[in-house]
């Protein structure tokens, strides 16, 4: 059953206990423009306020999970921030390094950190392609689940800027493979990730929805709280060796990267690293 309510994504229940969030801007290769992050984060809570289900997954429409954050000027709301304001930070019309920090404060490293810590467990189903801000839902989800073609790329080093927002590369790479990922810049695939730790299954794309469904009615068969609890647990275990610390320094490091490319180049990023789609436009994001 869908619900087609959101303006770029499906809600939908296939089994009892089980929501599917699935970004559905195919035409963009599931680029996040603020629509989306806000219609996320809406059928998030839609799905941790109903009682019946127990299990989330979030999925992207064929043929990449998402190519990432949608950097194309002339969107809807890319000049500021409409939609109710979920942090505290404010100021996002404000100039200079001010209001893209306070942008990026909201959209990315807070609202991430939101689902991150949602108090169901959550599925990542991905598929073709997941790159750069991709990744960031990916690393907020508590598993991952991979196709055999999926591949995984955060190339915004190569943009002028220290990796995306959500710093998590440490955690899911381990350094020395994180520093690999974020210096080279090149596309890893799903089997290399699931060597790495990073993903939990690799399955044949045919069988990636059908795999990645029963196992989430495998865990919803678990009792609610335990399973809040158990998340709950390792997620703090995380958060004692320093991830919510580490991520907000690579944060800061990150938006002196876009004032430094400002000042050089007149953008948030250095033009070199941008596809001729957007290069010579000022992107929103890193």
């Amino acid at each position: 059953m869908a619900d087609q309510t959101y303006e770029t994504i499906l809600y939908q229940t296939p089994a009892p206990g089980i929501a599917r969030i699935v970004m559905n801007r195919p035409e963009a290769r599931n680029a996040q423009n603020l629509t989306m992050t806000y219609d996320l984060n809406a059928a998030f809570d839609r799905a941790v306020a109903d009682e019946a289900i127990k299990v989330i997954i979030v999925a992207g429409s064929d043929p990449h999970f998402s190519s990432g954050h949608d950097l194309r000027p002339g969107g809807r709301n890319q000049a500021g921030i409409d939609f109710p304001a979920l942090g505290t930070w404010g100021g996002f019309e404000e100039g200079g390094a001010h209001g893209r920090m306070a942008r990026e404060q909201e959209i990315y490293l807070q609202i991430t950190r939101r689902w991150r810590n949602l108090a169901k467990p959550t599925i990542a189903e991905i598929q073709g392609r997941c790159i750069a801000g991709g990744l960031m839902i990916a690393w907020a989800c508590d598993l991952i689940i991979a196709s055999d073609d999926a591949s995984f790329c955060d190339p915004v080093v190569t943009m002028g800027v220290c990796g995306v927002e959500w710093f998590a590369h440490p955690w899911e790479l381990g350094a020395r493979k994180a520093k690999e990922f974020l210096f080279t810049a090149d596309t890893w695939s799903s089997q290399e990730a699931h060597r790495l730790g990073m993903v939990n299954h690799v399955v044949p794309r045919a069988d990636l929805p059908a795999f990645t469904l029963a196992l989430a009615q495998k865990i919803a068969t678990k009792p609610a709280f335990a399973l809040k609890t158990t998340k709950e647990a390792v997620n703090r275990a995380t958060d004692a060796q320093g991830q919510p610390e580490a991520i907000e320094h690579a944060f800061a490091l990150h938006q002196l990267c876009h004032a430094h490319n400002q000042m050089m180049f007149g953008m948030a990023v250095d033009p070199g690293g941008l596809s001729p789609a957007v290069k010579g436009k000022a992107p929103t994001g890193g």
